[in-house]
């Protein structure tokens, strides 16, 4: 049963309902990109079939969602062979072989030798149909390794250290159903590799190191071929024409190959095909006419699920989504979908709070005042881009599959990526520069080197200057680059694939496991100096108080760097791993972009401004000051009124 875990399908995703479906009526098809209801006059949109979810009136939806294109007969076959070595073990059906080796087991006309270090293919009498040779240490296939093996119907060389397949090495193999060659070291078929397999219909050769198979076409050797595994291997081409002609193959498995480019007729000449498993392949060429003549395909998976708008008469498409964006939606979550809008208007409107008090309320420190305004504009920048990410999952609400390539490619996705680069980098290095001139006046208070306003103004024109250009850089270089910040819905370059550029890995790395982390570290130990610096201070003097002052000002730094870690270690954490090429859920990102990534923007507002004590201070003076103002204005209003009504 372990083959066939292994080949079962297993992306299900959920998706959500949309507020209507189409019908049929007066007996006409569906269009194109929906499904009908079994015998219902409905029909649903593609996403909806097959999610899990019973979408459809009568459950319609959810039937024949199985990919069982061939594989009924292979559990028969495997079910009868378990069933047959259960025979042997309780003494049943005697073996029909007149030779074979004697640590392997026999029953009827089959020989079981896995795991029996086999260095060779064993000698066994010619009758035999199934011979199964897994996990060993066969290196290589003579020459007419198998011409007494005229009746052979099953060959097992899976796990072995085979490295290459010699022309016409199972030419006498005439009748040979299954050949299993999986788990090998095979770099390379060449032709008439497999001539004289006149009845294979199951070849299987995962997680081999194939780089290229015969541009010929496979079915003058394999005429019967139903199913071709060719997962995890390490193909960049397949020569046009090289599936031309198999007409009877059913299942098709070229996932996780390094591909550079599929024709656009390549799977034109395969008019049974079923199932096709494209996983993990980067389609930059994908177009409709790839997958438009396979007319009887019922099940199709990719990489991306964006990838299913180019093959909308597939019924089973999978993935419905990659954990950021669905079929229907920008962002998948309808919670994601709500706090969108909620964490936008926190930022926005709390960042421009502050530059507003800020801006009325004089202060003695006008150069903090100036980097207290500069890092709420930095902040708000955040809170922008949070907003046009929720304006276009509203506007694709229902129907995102449609215009899921285009809008990962357009102008509004890059620049809504760079302006979220820019209000992060900005605030990491505002951060640090107000962390460091906190530091040195706390710890070296009688220094004589205070920033002046002309010096402040050239670190903040510098730090938005540098926030500018790292934000910039991957929009100006494509080359280098590509798509920098259109790889996800959310237009935010956290993940690193296979098809990510070296250089735009190498230039994520550097950002965020090098400035950003030094940044971090920086702003963690100046603030632990500035406590020791403190606690030495106070220690000194007889005060009172001192120890619950010392208290508040540790909870307030605990605090500011409990946020910052909250938001940078999880984006350290997310991006170390990608790029150590550890797959990383789509939901995961999603969450750290909407939730974690505007941490600090939301919260600097209140750590740096509205919680402080001068600025509470200032605020119930200038309220005082209004007070007093309105209540003269009110008392000589009266004083007035009294003295014209007295007249």
């Amino acid at each position: 049963m372990r083959l066939l875990l292994i080949l079962l399908p297993s992306l299900f995703y959920t998706a959500t309902k949309p507020p209507l479906v189409l019908s049929r009526r007066d007996g006409h098809a569906c269009p194109l990109g929906q499904f009908p209801c079994g015998n219902l006059s409905v029909c649903l949109p593609q996403a909806l079939h097959c999610n899990g979810e019973d979408d459809c009136d009568n459950g319609a939806d959810e039937e024949n969602c199985v990919d069982d294109s061939g594989w009924l007969q292979i559990l028969g076959d495997m079910l009868a062979a378990r069933s047959g070595r259960t025979a042997v073990e309780d003494g049943g059906d005697a073996c029909w072989l007149e030779l074979f080796p004697e640590r392997c087991r026999c029953w009827g006309r089959a020989v079981d030798c896995t795991e029996r270090d086999l260095a060779t293919v064993p000698r066994v009498s010619p009758n035999v149909t199934r011979m199964d040779l897994k996990k060993n240490e066969i290196s290589s296939l003579l020459d007419n390794q198998f011409a007494r093996y005229r009746s052979l119907e099953k060959l097992f060389l899976s796990h072995n250290r085979i490295v290459q397949l010699k022309p016409r090495v199972f030419e006498d193999l005439h009748r040979l159903e299954w050949l299993m060659l999986d788990n090998n070291r095979i770099a390379q078929i060449v032709p008439a590799t497999f001539a004289g397999l006149k009845s294979l219909y199951f070849l299987y050769m995962l997680n081999n190191s194939l780089t290229q198979i015969p541009n010929t076409s496979l079915c003058t050797e394999m005429p019967k071929l139903s199913w071709l595994i060719l997962r995890r291997n390490a193909l960049r081409w397949i020569q046009d024409g090289t599936f031309s002609g198999l007409k009877r193959l059913v299942e098709l498995n070229v996932s996780y190959n390094p591909l550079r480019e599929l024709f656009p007729g390549q799977f034109e000449n395969l008019p049974q095909l079923r199932s096709l498993s494209l996983e993990g392949l980067e389609i930059p060429n994908i177009h409709n006419l790839t997958f438009q003549k396979l007319t009887n395909l019922s099940h199709i998976y990719f990489k991306k699920f964006q990838y299913c708008s180019y093959a909308p008469h597939v019924r089973s498409c999978k993935p419905n989504t990659d954990g950021i964006s669905s079929f229907e939606n920008l962002l998948a979550n309808i919670i994601l979908r709500i706090f969108v809008w909620v964490i936008a208007c926190l930022t926005c409107f709390g960042n421009l709070f502050v530059v507003c008090m800020r801006s009325f309320i004089v202060t003695e420190n006008s150069q903090h005042t100036m980097a207290i305004k500069s890092l709420c504009c930095a902040d708000g920048l955040m809170g922008i881009y949070l907003f046009v990410i929720g304006a276009f999952d509203l506007k694709y609400s229902g129907e995102y599959n449609k215009h899921a390539q285009g809008w990962m490619g357009s102008l509004p996705c890059q620049l809504a990526g760079s302006l979220a680069m820019l209000s992060s980098e900005v605030s990491v290095l505002l951060l640090t520069y107000m962390t460091l001139e906190k530091y040195f006046s706390i710890v070296f208070p009688f220094s004589h080197h205070r920033a002046g306003k002309k010096q402040t103004i050239s670190v903040l024109a510098a730090i938005w200057l540098l926030g500018f250009s790292l934000s910039i850089v991957p929009l100006w270089c494509k080359d280098s680059f590509g798509n920098y910040y259109g790889r996800n819905g959310v237009c935010f370059p956290l993940q690193s694939d296979l098809g990510e550029r070296p250089s735009a890995r190498g230039y994520s790395a550097t950002i965020y496991l090098g400035l950003n982390l030094a940044a971090f570290i920086t702003i963690v130990f100046a603030y632990s100096g500035m406590f020791y610096s403190i606690h030495v201070t106070a220690s000194k003097t007889a005060e009172r108080g001192v120890c619950s002052r010392e208290v508040a000002i540790a909870k307030r730094f605990f605090f500011i760097v409990f946020t910052d870690a909250l938001c940078w270690i999880p984006i350290f954490l997310l991006k170390l791993l990608s790029l150590l090429r550890v797959e990383i859920p789509g939901t995961i990102t999603s969450w750290v972009v909407i939730f974690i990534l505007p941490i600090n923007s939301a919260l600097n507002p209140i750590l740096y401004t509205i919680t402080t004590a001068s600025f509470q201070e200032k605020v119930k003076g200038c309220l005082q000051t209004k007070r007093l103002e309105l209540h003269e204005s009110h008392k000589s209003f009266t004083l007035v009124t009294l003295q014209a009504s007295s007249a």
